[in-house]
C-alpha cells in the first residue's frame, strides 16, 4: 500500500482496501453455530442420499409387472405378507402375487420395483388386497443417491452455509465443519464530551452512541466486535486502549482524526507504528477517514459525527469484514433507481444521501429521508438504501437513474 497525503475517490479508496485481502484462517465449529458461516473445506459426499432406494408414498411394495393388467372391472388380488414401517428393513424378498405394505421413506424390500399408492388399491382384508390400475417400474420409488452420490463435491469452499446447506451437512453425518474465521473488530470511541450509554448525563456531554451503532455494524456484517470503551482526550489513555485494539484483526477510532487541537489520535497512531495510508478522501459524509496498516492488522480512525462513521463503515469496512470472512458477495446488493428529486451537489465529491424506496407505475423510485446532516441519525434509521451521488457529476434530475445500495434485508426481493 502507498501513502497517499492526496485526497482518494471513493472507487479508489476501497480498492486500496481491500486489495491482497485473503480469508483469515479455518475454525472447526459444531454444525448448530455454523449458520451465515462460510465453508473453509470442500466437502465431499460419504454416503449416498438417500442412503437406499424407498418409497415415496404411503401404499404396497409391488413388483410392477404384477400389476400390468389391473383396472377397476378387472382388479389384482396380492397377498399382504407385511408391514413395513420407516427406520426398519425387510428381509425376505417379495414373490410373485405379493405384496408390503409400506410408509413412506420405508426401504423397498428386495423383489419389489415400484409402490402402489393407497389410493389406487382397496382392501379386501387385513390380508389381502386388491390394486385397480397399473403401475410403471420406479413409480413413488426414490432411488438411492439420486439426491447426492457418495463422492460427489456436494459444497465447495466459499460457499456461505444457510438452512438448506446445514440440513444436507446434517443428512451427511457432519457434525462438524470447517469454516473461515470471523474477525475480530475493535471498537474505540474518542472524546472528552462523551458519556456512557445509561449513566447520567452532563450538559456538557453527549452519549457515546457511535460504539454501539458500530458494534451492530461488525456484528451484522460477520466480524466480533469487542469495545475498548471510552478514551478521553489525551495521548496516553488513546495509546493504552488502542494498544489493547490492535490486537484485533480490524481496529475502529471513533472521533478525533481531523485537525482540531484535540485530535490525537493519528499522533499515537504513528507512535504506535501504524503505518497512514491515506486521511483524506472525496466523500461526503466521512471525508476526514483515515486508513492506517500495521503489519495486517487495518486500522480506521471514522470520523465522529453519527452518520458519518456509519456511512464509512457500509462502505469501507463492512466489505473488507465479509471478504476477511470468506464471503464472495462483499459488497451490498444494488439496484437503479430513479431519483425522486433533483439533486445538486459539488462536482468534486461523491455523495452518500439516504433514502427510502417506493414503487411507481411498475419502477422503482428514490428519495432522500430529509436533511442529510452528518449528526442526522434518523436519516439512516429511515433509510431503505444509500443512493450513489457520483463525483464529478453535479446533477440529478428527478426521474433520472441512480445506483441505490440495499440496507434493509427485506428489500432483497425487489432484485
Amino acid at each position: 500500500m502507498k501513502t497517499t497525503q492526496k485526497p482518494l475517490g471513493f472507487e479508489e479508496a476501497r480498492q486500496i482496501i481491500l486489495e491482497k485481502i485473503n480469508p483469515l484462517g479455518p475454525e472447526k465449529i459444531n454444525l448448530m453455530e455454523t449458520l451465515g458461516r462460510v465453508l473453509a473445506e470442500d466437502i465431499i459426499a460419504g454416503r449416498n442420499l438417500p442412503p437406499w432406494d424407498n418409497s415415496a408414498m404411503d401404499g404396497f411394495a409391488v413388483r410392477a409387472r404384477d400389476l400390468e393388467n389391473a383396472g377397476g372391472k378387472n382388479p389384482v388380488e396380492l397377498k399382504v405378507i407385511g408391514d413395513l414401517p420407516a427406520g426398519k428393513q425387510w428381509k425376505g424378498k417379495v414373490a410373485a402375487g405379493e405384496t408390503v405394505r409400506i410408509m413412506t421413506g420405508a426401504p423397498i424390500p428386495a423383489g419389489a420395483d415400484a409402490v402402489a399408492r393407497v389410493e389406487i388399491t382397496r382392501e379386501i382384508s387385513r390380508g389381502r388386497i386388491q390394486a385397480l390400475a397399473p403401475v410403471q417400474p420406479g413409480t413413488d420409488l426414490r432411488r438411492a443417491g439420486e439426491d447426492v452420490s457418495a463422492g460427489d463435491m456436494v459444497l465447495k469452499a466459499g460457499t456461505e452455509i444457510r438452512p438448506a446447506e446445514i440440513g444436507l451437512l446434517a443428512a451427511l453425518n457432519q457434525a462438524s465443519v470447517s469454516v473461515y474465521r470471523k474477525p475480530r473488530v475493535s471498537i474505540l470511541a474518542t472524546g472528552d464530551e462523551l458519556s456512557p450509554v445509561g449513566k447520567t448525563v452532563r450538559k456538557d456531554r453527549i452519549i457515546s452512541s457511535n460504539s454501539y451503532s458500530l458494534a451492530a455494524q461488525v456484528t451484522e456484517a460477520g466480524g466480533i466486535p469487542q469495545n475498548l470503551g471510552i478514551a478521553r482526550d489525551n495521548r496516553e489513555d488513546i495509546r493504552s486502549r488502542l494498544s489493547r485494539g490492535l490486537q484485533a484483526d480490524i481496529a475502529i477510532t471513533s472521533a478525533g482524526v481531523s485537525v482540531g487541537e484535540y485530535d490525537f489520535v493519528k499522533e499515537v497512531y504513528r507512535k504506535l507504528g501504524v503505518k497512514i495510508v491515506f486521511q483524506r478522501l472525496s466523500i461526503r459524509p466521512g471525508q476526514p477517514l483515515v486508513l492506517g496498516r500495521k503489519n495486517k492488522k487495518m486500522v480506521f480512525g471514522l470520523p465522529g459525527n453519527p452518520v458519518s462513521s456509519m456511512i464509512c463503515f457500509e462502505e469501507f469496512i463492512r466489505p473488507l469484514i465479509r471478504k476477511m470472512s470468506g464471503d464472495r458477495n462483499i459488497h451490498r446488493p444494488e439496484i437503479l433507481a430513479r431519483a425522486g428529486e433533483s439533486l445538486e451537489k459539488s462536482a468534486r465529491y461523491t455523495i452518500f444521501l439516504r433514502c427510502r424506496l417506493y414503487r411507481r407505475k411498475g419502477e422503482w423510485w428514490a428519495e432522500t429521508t430529509g436533511p442529510q446532516g452528518s449528526g442526522i441519525l434518523s436519516s439512516m434509521v429511515k433509510a431503505d438504501g444509500i443512493m450513489i451521488f457520483p463525483e464529478n457529476q453535479e446533477r440529478i434530475e428527478k426521474g433520472d437513474l441512480a445506483r441505490v445500495q440495499l440496507l434493509r434485508d427485506e428489500m432483497l426481493g425487489i432484485i
